[in-house]
């Protein structure tokens, strides 16, 4: 009908169409007699033309151009497109893909138009494509150009700069827990030097030195072996310092014990370190808990046993006093009091401790180490106070105290 025909319906009979020598082709219609020259009417070859007609951005239609820019987040597009073709526009079709988002030839329908929600970061060819009056596809057809515009977080710098930064923190944080590791182990091996130089110096200033004065006794007795009296003196002697070098060697092994981690109460522990001080000592000794006795972090409690005992043996050893009082308390925090009334230490030794000891140091060090308050008040009136108070959160397994306990510190506070 589009070609001139007058009509779509044949004449009544059989014979309604012809073909002739010349190559027409007659057709009988109630209309008249229609021909159509094939000879004359070569298959076109002309594809149709193309175009962007508008372009509609989320809610703003514009004007096409040949390369389309969305702006970032754009959540709908339609694409107004056509073709021209003078001599049979109503046989031509169209169709569209999108790269990158169409996976095959979408038809375009009798309006022309593509209609996408998202298109996907990035530069995207859209194919169109047309067949021509006589059916015939373009292969090639035309292609815009259509970029998404990313966000900042879309854009390859700034994945690249996080890729970065994630491999530098992951860097960073290897570098610091190796660094840690290496502090921890350092302060593990500086304890247990600390610990052994302790131990060598008790050992040279105590046990050595009583077993060298037993073989002084010894020798001075061999001299004059016929003088039986003094051979019994000197026996006895050698007995009574053999005796005092056996406990002084049991004191100082005892002392490496960790002496609180078969049981969790520190009072034992310190029960038995005043029963080694008694040894050394005629002081009268006191000791005295308040507060019930609560589930302890083993390695702060070790510590505390461990400058509790070092203070008792001091001032049992060195104080010359004739009372001690070890005073420890159960409450939101453990306090530890130990007091004498000894000769007092000398104001220079009480703040950097003597030269080549390291027992005042080493409770410093320990009360640090826990996060604890060490306080030392000392005189040659009133002996030496030696105050040690660990925060309930550090060393208790709960840092709040029995409702019974705060009870009883509240009414001892009125």
């Amino acid at each position: 009908m589009a070609d001139g025909l007058a009509t779509a319906q044949a004449s009544p009979g059989q014979n309604s169409l012809a073909l002739t020598r010349d190559g027409k082709l007659w057709a009988a219609t109630p209309k008249g007699l229609a021909m159509f020259d094939l000879s004359r009417l070569p298959a076109a070859k002309l594809n149709p033309s193309i175009y962007l007609e508008d372009v509609t951005i989320g809610r703003t239609t514009q004007h096409a151009s040949q390369n389309l820019v969305l702006p970032a987040g754009t959540n709908h597009l339609e694409i107004d497109f056509a073709a021209v073709e003078i001599s049979a526009p109503q046989k031509i079709r169209l169709q569209y893909r999108l790269d990158g988002v169409d996976s095959e030839w979408l038809d375009a329908g009798p309006s022309p138009r593509a209609v996408y929600n998202t298109v996907p970061v990035g530069t995207h060819a859209l194919h169109i494509r047309a067949c021509n009056r006589n059916g015939i596809w373009d292969r090639q057809g035309v292609v815009f150009a259509v970029t998404q515009q990313p966000f900042f977080y879309q854009t390859r710098w700034f994945i690249a700069s996080m890729l970065a930064l994630g491999i530098l923190l992951v860097f960073v944080i290897y570098r610091l827990r190796v660094r840690q590791i290496s502090r921890s182990i350092s302060a593990l091996f500086d304890e247990r030097l600390a610990e052994r130089t302790r131990v060598a110096r008790e050992v040279h200033d105590t046990f050595l030195q009583t077993v060298q004065g037993s073989k002084l006794v010894a020798d001075h007795a061999l001299k004059h072996p016929a003088d039986n009296a003094r051979m019994v003196r000197a026996m006895e002697q050698l007995s009574a310092w053999l005796g005092q070098a056996t406990e002084e060697g049991r004191a100082a092994l005892n002392s490496l014990r960790a002496s609180t981690t078969e049981r969790n109460d520190l009072a034992d522990a310190f029960r038995r370190a005043i029963d080694e001080c008694r040894i050394q000592s005629r002081a009268d000794i006191s000791f005295s808990v308040t507060g019930d006795a609560r589930e302890m972090h083993p390695i702060v409690r070790d510590e505390v046993y461990r400058i509790g005992y070092e203070a008792i043996r001091n001032s049992c050893a060195h104080s010359g006093g004739d009372r001690l009082n070890v005073t420890l308390e159960y409450a939101h925090d453990l306090t530890l009091h130990i007091s004498d009334n000894g000769a007092g230490i000398d104001p220079e030794i009480a703040e950097t401790g003597k030269e080549g000891h390291f027992g005042l140091p080493g409770m410093r060090e320990r009360a640090e180490r826990i996060g604890s308050k060490f306080t030392l008040v000392s005189s040659p009136d009133s002996g030496t106070a030696i105050t040690l108070i660990v925060p309930g959160r550090v060393i208790f397994h709960s840092d709040r105290p029995h409702w019974t306990e705060r009870v009883k510190t509240l009414f001892r506070g009125n």
